[in-house]
């Protein structure tokens, strides 16, 4: 158990330096169209690079948000529960996102598939490049929202306070 954890702990770091990197490049592709569009020449593999970068940047970005619990939330309506029932609902909001997270991971198998034979336009590359950064944050979240509910679950057995962390 102890190397999977380390496994799964390396594989979020490397996400991270990824998701950086990506966004790093990014901006340098964007800063670069920019300023040689002002001296009138033109990078036309600029766009789609930036394009495939934002795609895969946004998806990592979300996955690492959800990861480390700082995606938007509303406890509007179960913040005055008991905290078992708390835990409970946690545990059902929990199991439907990993339900539409499958979902995701399945379609998106399907669409890389169809994907395959289109390319970029200025690129040489398959589109389905885009969908794989969809599928592989979309598994990732799976597995972060199994733990989510393996915490819960723990932490619903054994009474522990709220303040527990992730």
């Amino acid at each position: 158990m102890n190397f999977l954890r380390s496994v799964y702990k390396f594989l979020c770091k490397a996400e991270v330096l990824l998701c950086c990197i990506g966004f790093a490049a990014l901006i340098a592709l964007v800063f670069l169209s920019a300023i040689l569009r002002f001296f009138s020449l033109s990078m036309s593999w600029n766009i789609d690079m930036a394009m495939l970068l934002l795609a895969w940047t946004a998806f990592l970005g979300a996955d690492i948000a959800y990861r480390s619990g700082q995606l938007v939330g509303i406890n509007l309506l179960t913040r005055n529960f008991p905290k078992k029932i708390q835990i409970i609902v946690e545990i059902l909001i929990f199991a439907v996102i990993l339900i539409a997270l499958i979902a995701i991971v399945y379609f998106g198998i399907r669409l890389a598939l169809v994907e395959k034979v289109r390319k970029y336009q200025a690129i040489p590359i398959p589109y389905n490049i885009v969908t794989f950064s969809i599928i592989i944050a979309s598994a990732s979240m799976a597995v972060s929202t199994i733990i989510k509910i393996k915490q819960r679950i723990i932490r619903l057995v054994r009474n522990e306070p709220d303040n527990v962390q992730e």
